[in-house]
């Protein structure tokens, strides 16, 4: 039963995805941070679950509803929304979410440690620092994003903040498929590779409907009408049903620039 936390104050968005093999509870999860991963030692007794992920997880289940503890303090979450897809027979023209002039239309998750400049048309993160994102929220909408990654760099463009797609040219081996450029970190690998072109443009295209996603990098279909299980580490909230803004991560490293971005949503 995927699950997502509920929204308070101190609350952060996490996801849990529990299954049954042969008799046997199997259990993945997602935190604030980081790639879905099982966790140890999982037990189901009646209506409670409990586990090893950095300590003791023990949840109860009543009514739909979780509450319990993790080692971070107390839980509570509900089921996760399916967001069945749906078929549009038109989308608007493409139009821009970055005029390249200047940042109107997007903020900081931190302000104070940001190094975001728009120049030459472009949006560059000059150095690690904040993460930026647009005040408009999007629901289902096609996404045209160019950007350059420098040898090193690491970040991401999450779709409703809360799906990321890799962007990254670390070391070779450090990341398998799933964490790869082109990804939907830890939960889609790219279909098909694309030779790396680091410090030199590229681009996605996306689809975005419900939770099925679509990825086209330089005309390379990656991943076709694939289903996103839930939130990714670093999701600015697990509200799946709700419409949420891009985000590009700029926390990792410096060097990313983005340009020419573009949606259309449906008609």
């Amino acid at each position: 039963m995927p699950s997502g936390a509920a929204a308070s104050k101190n609350a952060y968005p996490s996801w849990m995805e529990v299954a049954d093999e042969d008799g046997t509870p199997v259990v993945r999860i997602v935190g604030r941070v980081g790639s879905v991963h099982p966790v140890q030692n999982a037990r189901v007794t009646g209506s409670r679950l409990a586990f090893e992920d950095g300590g003791r997880w023990e949840i109860a289940v009543k009514d739909r509803k979780l509450t319990g503890h993790s080692p971070g303090g107390i839980l509570a979450g509900v089921p996760a929304p399916r967001l069945a897809a749906k078929n549009y027979g038109a989308w608007t023209d493409p139009e821009p979410l970055f005029d390249g002039r200047d940042l109107a239309g997007w903020e900081f998750d931190n302000p104070a440690a940001s190094h975001w400049v728009a120049e030459n048309g472009e949006l560059q993160n000059t150095q690690a620092g904040a993460n930026i994102r647009t005040t408009r929220k999007l629901s289902d909408f096609k996404l045209h994003i160019e950007y350059n990654c420098p040898p090193g760099g690491n970040s991401g463009v999450y779709l409703r903040g809360r799906y990321e797609i890799q962007v990254e040219y670390e070391p070779p081996g450090k990341n398998d498929a799933f964490h790869a450029m082109g990804s939907i970190y830890g939960f889609v690998a790219p279909a098909r590779e694309v030779s790396p072109r680091p410090g030199q443009w590229e681009s996605y295209d996306v689809t975005l409907i419900g939770r099925t996603v679509s990825v086209v990098r330089d005309g390379v279909l990656m991943i076709d009408h694939a289903e996103i299980p839930g939130i990714t580490g670093g999701a600015l909230d697990s509200n799946e049903g709700d419409p949420g803004p891009l985000y590009l991560q700029g926390d990792h490293t410096g060097g990313l620039k983005y340009r020419n971005i573009t949606i259309s949503v449906p008609r």
